[in-house]
């Protein structure tokens, strides 16, 4: 009996680190085989740099700018895939590591020895630098000679927190797109807020959703524009998940649902 739990045990590990290896794998190789031109830029930020990782799209016209910040774990091959995907539906894409410079030891997400060493640092972040890295990819963007001047932003799970948090900052956006992000906590912070905002959450996440009420009293009160959807079945990070092929049901179809309203808001 306790042979038998033991290998069934065994069997489970097996399955997921096969899949994480086939998922890390298809990301690779999409990044890898993309005929878009992908490219790491340094930004001056104070006595820091900021490094972004920036995708062209194959047009013969000015393309719309995106700033695409990442996830809680940092500037991972996912987030650069996404920007890839991104870029083929014709828009420039900036995605900013939040992570350079972090310390003398850590300069950039990869240097740090696990995702969960990422993370933890994540949340030591003065928002004043958040800020600063943001408004210098904004006027990185907004002065590149292939982009059309526009810049929109979209973030996710932390990164959706902070491109609502950067719509309040930032009067000039096009558009800010929040993914399974919480919106600023108190009222008035909501005030400052010009661009639209576009909310995208997963039915089985409450932690986030249970602070959607509070957002769209604000932003009714200040008469903004906060246009939500909820997609029944997906769990938080339903956008990685459903990005791959073998992740769940429910969110691969809100992943699909999701990039498709993605895409259309950003074309507009």
């Amino acid at each position: 009996m306790k042979n038998s739990i033991r290998f069934t045990f065994l069997t489970v590990i097996i399955f997921c680190i096969s899949s994480l290896l086939k998922a890390q794998d298809n990301l690779n190789n999409r990044l890898e085989q993309s005929p878009r031109h992908h490219e790491w830029v340094e930004i001056p930020s104070g006595d820091k740099t900021l490094k972004a990782f920036v995708v062209y799209p194959e047009v013969s016209e000015k393309a719309k700018t995106v700033i695409v910040i990442h996830e809680n774990r940092g500037l991972t091959d996912w987030v650069r895939s996404f920007a890839d995907q991104l870029a083929e539906k014709g828009f420039i894409v900036l995605a900013p590591d939040m992570l350079s410079d972090f310390s003398e030891e850590y300069s950039q997400t990869s240097a740090f020895p696990s995702s969960d060493d990422a993370r933890n640092a994540i949340y030591k972040l003065d928002s004043r630098l958040v800020t600063t890295y943001l408004n210098n990819s904004f006027n990185y963007l907004k002065k590149l000679a292939a982009g059309t001047g526009e810049v929109a932003v979209v973030g996710f799970c932390w990164g959706g927190s902070q491109s609502f948090r950067y719509a309040t900052q930032n009067p000039d956006l096009s558009e800010a797109l929040v993914f399974y992000g919480t919106g600023p906590k108190e009222a008035i912070e909501y005030a400052e807020i010009e661009a639209p905002v576009y909310g995208f959450y997963g039915g089985n996440d409450q932690r986030v959703n249970a602070t959607i009420e509070a957002s769209k009293n604000a932003m009714e009160e200040y008469q903004h524009i906060y246009d939500y959807e909820i997609y029944e079945g997906a769990g938080h990070a339903y956008m990685r998940s459903g990005d791959d092929p073998s992740g769940p049901e429910d969110n691969i179809k809100a992943r699909n649902d999701s990039w498709e309203r993605l895409v259309r808001i950003l074309e507009k």
